[in-house]
């Protein structure tokens, strides 16, 4: 598990080769796999993997989403503020563990934040959203991963990078 975190890196450029449906299948089971707050399981995910849907994504966010755009796949993460007043955490995670799973399959991705994000002076990024994909409104937006083939690779972290100062043990 080291290994791959240590590996890990946000990645916004992807080549235009599709992606395996396998591949995104096993980064779902990931997300589905996350652990939930009293099992109540609120994350749902939408998965993007049309060329115009990407492109109405990239607009969702200006500045932080235009990336997606390029992207063979996007997976919108949603979470139902019905079913559990943690959705934010418990999605969190889930899209966490599809990053890892991610780079376990090789692939790049990288995680567009939503909620509480803006599209333009009078709307925000999740309504839009919304819109676009017909969510309903008990499914809130959280973020957006964008994932498809690395094109090209960044240097993982070593040891160097950890900043140990950050840990105490039995105080602060």
């Amino acid at each position: 598990m080291l290994d791959i975190l240590y590996k890990r890196r946000s990645v916004r450029r992807f080549t235009s080769e599709e992606v395996e449906k396998e591949k995104i299948e096993r980064i779902l089971h990931a997300g589905l796999l996350a652990p939930s707050s009293k099992s109540k399981y609120p994350c749902e995910f939408i998965v993007c993997d049309q060329a115009e849907l990407n492109q109405n994504l990239a607009a969702s966010k200006p500045g932080g989403a235009n990336f997606l755009k390029y992207a063979p796949v996007s997976i919108v993460i949603t979470g139902d503020e019905e079913k559990s007043d943690v959705w934010i955490e418990d999605c969190s995670i889930a899209a966490a563990y599809m990053l890892l799973q991610a780079e376990k399959e090789n692939l790049g991705a990288c995680w567009v934040q939503i909620r509480e994000r803006k599209y333009d002076e009078d709307q925000l990024a999740e309504a839009y959203i919304r819109e676009v994909l017909q969510i309903p409104e008990n499914q809130k937006v959280l973020a957006i991963i964008g994932l498809g083939k690395k094109d090209g690779e960044k240097e993982g972290r070593d040891e160097s990078f950890l900043m140990k100062e950050k840990i105490h043990w039995n105080k602060f």
